[in-house]
């Protein structure tokens, strides 16, 4: 999956053998990787609340017949997303200079509004098309569907790996006593709770298949 992939990369460059300046550096990175999340934390709330209002509605795929399916939801969860803002923070050309397993939290947050943003947005495209566009359109819409929402799954999937990995890379770096004020238990627990699989993950995976 996209974000266990990403965050199979956590604590890459971090080690038994790192020096106390680059354990030090990885430590600030994880503290303002830590700040942006949390000030991501309504408009990623809000965009997962409409997701999961909406995703029963797109889990099988668009219906035979497209003038039954309720938007509101759809539409709700369109917008929401198009919300999102990625911090300067974790943008590619800035996230290059992060070390340790800040990196890998960074990308792993990039990749889910890429992937939510970009998702829902074609979703809705395709709906549209399946209603209004040429048979062709049509055609082409419904039968490559099943990509714009299986990264919606995947986006959300990775989302609930944050809150999992945060207290791991925060111990591996030495917990409270090396963190001191710069990060404390209460925020890397607040952190954990936010972006976790309770709060984030979509259930049931989407049963749609590309072409169908």
């Amino acid at each position: 999956m996209l974000g266990g992939g990403a965050l199979a990369l956590a604590g890459c460059g971090s080690g038994a053998h790192a020096t106390a300046a680059e354990s030090s550096l990885e430590r600030a990175d994880l503290a303002a990787v830590a700040r942006a999340l949390g000030a991501q934390e309504t408009s990623v709330r809000s965009e997962v609340l409409a997701t999961k209002a909406a995703w029963p509605l797109v889990i099988d795929g668009l219906p035979a017949d497209i003038h039954k399916l309720p938007r509101t939801a759809i539409r709700s969860a369109t917008e929401r997303a198009a919300l999102l803002r990625l911090p300067a923070l974790f943008e590619e050309k800035q996230a290059a200079s992060l070390t340790g397993p800040a990196t890998s939290l960074a990308g792993t947050f990039r990749a889910y509004y890429l992937l939510a943003v970009r998702g829902w947005r074609l979703i809705s495209a395709a709906i549209e098309q399946a209603e209004h566009g040429s048979a062709a359109a049509a055609r082409f819409a419904r039968a490559n569907v099943a990509l714009y929402i299986e990264s919606i799954y995947d986006a959300h999937f990775g989302l609930a790996q944050i809150g999992k990995q945060m207290p791991i890379d925060y111990q591996r770096l030495g917990g409270a006593s090396a963190f001191g004020t710069s990060l404390t238990p209460a925020a890397v627990n607040a952190l954990a709770t936010s972006y976790s699989e309770a709060n984030d993950r979509l259930y049931r995976h989407a049963s749609v298949r590309l072409g169908s």
